[in-house]
Order: C-alpha cells, then sequence, then structure tokens
C-alpha cells in the first residue's frame, strides 16, 4: 500500500505576498494559528511554536523559503514521526492567492489512518483560521480548542 499523505488546499481573496507574509511572521500567525513563534520562518533556521491551548513547545526545523511560493519545514507531525510540511502559494485571478498544504508520509496502517484524519482535520482548520484573518480580520481559533486544554 502507498504511504499517506495529507492534503488541504483553499483559495484567499488577498494578494500572495500578503498570505505568504501571514504565514512566515509569527507576530500575523498569532492572529489565527499560534500563541507565539520564536521568530520568522528562513530557510535553515529552527523556530519554535507554542499552541494557545496546549502546554507544550514545538520545534520547527524550516527547510527552504521560497519567497512567495513555498514555505517548507519539518517538525513531529505524529509522535516519534518527524514530517515534512510543505506549503505551496500560487497567484489566482482577481489577485487571490491559492494555499495547498501537504504533509507525509505515514505509513498505510492504523496508526498512519488516524494521523491522516487529524492532520488533514489540523490543515485545514489553519487554511480556514488563515482565511478568516486575512479577509475579515477574525481569529477563529480563539477559544475553538479549549475543550481540549487538560483539565
Amino acid at each position: 500500500m502507498a504511504p499517506l499523505q495529507t492534503t488541504a488546499t483553499i483559495q484567499i481573496a488577498k494578494p500572495i505576498s500578503e498570505v505568504f507574509d501571514a504565514v512566515i511572521d509569527p507576530k500575523k500567525m498569532s492572529n489565527y494559528f499560534i500563541a507565539n513563534g520564536s521568530g520568522p520562518m528562513e530557510e535553515g533556521k529552527q523556530v519554535i511554536w507554542k499552541f494557545p491551548e496546549f502546554d507544550v513547545i514545538v520545534p520547527v526545523q524550516v527547510l527552504q523559503v521560497k519567497k512567495d511560493a513555498l514555505i517548507s519545514f519539518q517538525w513531529e507531525g505524529a509522535k516519534d514521526h518527524q514530517l515534512q510540511v510543505d506549503i505551496l502559494f500560487s497567484e489566482r485571478f482577481g489577485n487571490a492567492t491559492l494555499v495547498k498544504v501537504t504533509e507525509g508520509s505515514m505509513e498505510n496502517n492504523e496508526e498512519g489512518i488516524k494521523w491522516l484524519k487529524g492532520n488533514t482535520e489540523g490543515w485545514a482548520n489553519f487554511l480556514a483560521c488563515l482565511k478568516a484573518y486575512l479577509e475579515y480580520n477574525i481569529n477563529l481559533r480563539k477559544g475553538a480548542f479549549d475543550y481540549m486544554k487538560a483539565e
């Protein structure tokens, strides 16, 4: 069986440079995804992300950055698995931007299927939150995952 890979795509009605910047800049990311980050995503550097819902830090190794085209990084996308995430940006008609996220890969087994479901859902949420922030200045993530905090 072929390895599993998550994919999520959305179109955002904003120029590509604005969308790209919202993903590499931790101050902007804190409006829709992370609580804070240690620095901008730059090729060859490691950044640390802190999420508002969890008391963990997430090291992110930035592999490649091509302005207004690609951000590629590696992180622990599944327990004990370093996975690569590629975020691709492409211009669309009307000054819009298509954003596609892929992450992978995992074996096609029970663990991989559980990861595929959760991370596909997670990346779709990331993109919806990015769109809401850029187009409407709304933070959809705020309070959305409070139910997941340890009680």
